[in-house]
């Protein structure tokens, strides 16, 4: 902690040539994490030249553009999408002028906040889903970092009992979990994407669906004996039930893991989620940006940038975070996995000694399309439900198409 310390000190030293004054000061930031408060106060405790303000806005890219308020610097999810270069501040002269080093990041999210060669947004923190398995419960999976829907369905179909026609144990069923459809449907590159409003590739889409349904007619014996065996044993969560050998395997994506009591991941695996190598990322990967202004952006803003994508600020906010026991509440950085690699991939297994052995190598890791400001709630309200539905069903003709819910969604909402 100390030597964090210097460094700021070295760091403010080195950043302030002259002692600012007035706006430039001070900055507001918003965010949709409310982990940014703590950090916002590690910032204004360890230094003395500027002050931030923190404010939780829940959706910050669309308060920016209905509102006619705008903070100095907005750290959320859901910020990347067509507008946003006319929102925020270019930041390639602080790769060229000020040892914001490119290297350290991992290079497919840096690359999501460039857009058209200019960088406007950088990430701070991102998740993926995780397969999670007993420990020591015999079985061998092939790749040391991911599996696939394969190798899943082969060792599901090994673990299940079936006595007096109904399943007394069951591996594992793609409709146990909305989100594990929507990362299969990724996986076979359906490809959801922002295009006035949103766009997708049918026959993929369906290609998982059927999949999908014929996993649980091949595998568990059709969707009603799925529903049947949820309906009897899933009154404890899904963790539990693979701790007490009743399924083989549960989805979960990795800060929901990570907030499981340890005492209780101790006798729990992963492996992530992926096809050849291919780990889709969580679409609401956290990025930061200095919004523009009249003016150019304020010091204070700049510094907080700087400050923030320090290795050693990210160190400090685990260390920070362990301490104050923050790590029962939210996972990480911001609730993820830092976009610093360095930090993810020497830092985090000493908060997280499971994590050993298990970081993929960083080109694995697959970032969401550009989707629209508003997909948190056409992804619950129309696409979660369609996969829902889809799933259960052998062919699309007795399912409401994606293309009309969104038509229809449009309609009422607008």
């Amino acid at each position: 902690m100390r030597r964090f310390f210097f460094l700021l000190t070295v760091f403010f030293a080195f950043f302030a040539v002259s002692c600012p004054s007035g706006r430039s000061r001070v900055a507001v930031l918003w965010s949709d994490r409310p982990e940014f408060a703590f950090y916002v106060e590690y910032f204004n405790s360890a230094q003395d030249q500027y002050i931030i303000e923190m404010r939780y806005v829940r959706f910050p890219l669309q308060r920016l553009e209905n509102s006619g308020e705008a903070p100095d610097i907005i750290a959320g999810s859901s910020l990347i999408n067509a507008s946003s270069r006319l929102h925020f501040t270019p930041l390639d002269r602080h790769f060229r002028e000020d040892g914001l080093s490119r290297a350290s990041f991992y290079s497919a999210l840096l690359d999501k906040g460039n857009i058209d060669g200019t960088q406007f947004l950088l990430p701070v923190s991102f998740n993926a889903p995780m397969i999670i398995f007993q420990q020591n419960n015999n079985i061998e999976i092939s790749n040391p970092f991911t599996i696939g829907f394969d190798e899943m369905q082969r060792l599901g179909a090994d673990f299940n009992r079936v006595s007096a026609g109904t399943h007394t144990r069951m591996g594992f069923s793609p409709t146990w979990n909305d989100n594990f459809l929507f990362y299969m449907a990724t996986l076979f590159n359906t490809s959801f994407r922002e295009s006035a409003p949103l766009e997708w590739d049918i026959a993929p889409l369906e290609k998982a669906m059927n999949f999908a349904y014929e996993w649980n007619l091949y595998t568990n014996s059709g969707i009603q004996a799925v529903e049947d065996f949820r309906f009897r044993f899933f009154n404890s969560p899904p963790e539990r039930l693979v701790q007490t050998g009743r399924i083989l395997f549960t989805s979960m994506q990795s800060n929901n893991f990570f907030l499981i009591a340890e005492e209780q991941r101790n006798n729990l695996d992963f492996r992530w989620l992926a096809e050849e190598d291919n780990i889709p990322l969580a679409e609401e990967a956290l990025y930061m940006g200095l919004v523009r202004r009249r003016g150019g952006p304020s010091r204070a803003a700049e510094a907080f940038l700087h400050w923030f994508f320090l290795t050693e600020t990210h160190e400090y906010i685990l260390e920070r975070s362990f301490e104050k026991r923050l790590m029962e509440t939210s996972f990480g950085v911001a609730n993820g996995f830092s976009a610093l690699r360095p930090v993810t991939e020497q830092i985090f297994p000493r908060f997280y000694p499971s994590l050993l052995g298990h970081i993929p190598p960083a080109d694995f890791f697959i970032p969401a399309n550009i989707l629209p400001a508003d997909w948190v709630e056409m992804k619950d309200r129309l696409v979660l439900p369609f996969l829902r539905d889809r799933a259960r069903q052998p062919d699309s003709e007795n399912v409401i198409p994606l293309e009309r819910r969104l038509a229809d969604w449009m309609r009422v909402s607008r």
